[in-house]
């Protein structure tokens, strides 16, 4: 992705200064994380208590390695791309202002309005503060343990988060959370994947308005991004046999199709997946 001759966000949050010092994850070897991060992951539980362990040492600053430097500025350049395209669409499609969000770096752990917040667990949107939080570490695990590699597939995780904030601006989660508490666990789920898989495809029309910064094999990367993602494969992965009615992100294919069709069509309108009779 051509991000060189574009500014940086305004809207960033950095929160990194602060870092558990060696040891402070209890011992645990290097597999031994990778795997708790798995667990977390595929889980969508917070799996601090594991890292950190009771009474670990207390937290000293720390700086940042200029490849962290490196991933925080390539963040920030991501992030004012989405704030150029949705305040474009919102003005040519809804008639309205954008307001965008502010993304939290953190490392390794953090608290939000929606509480707390863990690298650990991957990024996420907080509707309660209009903020995405992201540990640049999750990079590593997207590559690394997920195997969806790319600058790409890293700028999809953000666009992905900001289409949350899309979706709390035009007062979706709002809706799909009253409708969540009154339903069972199955039908929570299935709304939630809904949520999901529209995100992914709002994801997809971002992509499609920075055609302009993208680069031969892109697209790829965030279509495989969307295919290591998908529940069914995460589940796999995870030495299980995939359970649709736990799904809550929508299969590979399911997030592979959304993101696509959010691409083709750059409309807000092809983004219904509340309305599709099929996923």
């Amino acid at each position: 992705m051509r991000l060189r001759g574009v500014k940086g966000s305004r809207n960033v949050e950095d929160r990194r200064g602060m870092r558990r010092v060696a040891g402070g994850a209890g011992g645990i070897g290097g597999i031994g994380v990778l795997v708790i991060l798995a667990i977390g992951y595929f889980a969508g539980i917070d799996v601090t208590p594991l890292l950190t362990g009771q009474g670990a040492p207390a937290e000293q600053a720390a700086p940042a390695s200029a490849e962290e430097q490196q991933a925080a500025e390539f963040t920030s350049r991501v992030l004012a791309t989405t704030e150029t395209v949705w305040s474009g669409i919102f003005r040519e499609q809804l008639g309205s202002e954008y307001v965008p969000p502010v993304l939290v770096l953190f490392s390794e752990v953090t608290q939000s309005r929606c509480g707390g917040a863990s690298g650990a667990t991957g990024p996420f949107y907080c509707p309660a503060d209009n903020k995405a939080y992201l540990d640049l570490s999750f990079f590593s695990t997207l590559s690394q343990r997920l195997g969806a590699r790319g600058d790409f597939a890293a700028a999809y995780v953000i666009a992905h988060e900001v289409a949350h904030h899309v979706q709390n601006q035009l007062g979706i989660l709002g809706q799909v959370e009253e409708l969540r508490r009154r339903g069972s666990q199955a039908e929570a789920n299935a709304l939630t994947l809904r949520l999901e898989l529209q995100a992914d495809c709002f994801s997809g029309i971002w992509a499609r308005n920075v055609e302009g910064l993208m680069e031969r094999g892109d697209l790829e990367e965030a279509l495989n991004a969307a295919r290591m993602i998908g529940d069914d494969h995460l589940q796999r992965q995870a030495g299980r046999v995939p359970q649709p009615h736990t799904f809550t992100h929508g299969t590979s294919e399911q997030r592979e199709t959304w993101f696509a069709r959010g691409f083709d069509s750059g409309a807000l309108e092809a983004c219904d997946t509340f309305g599709a009779a099929q996923l």
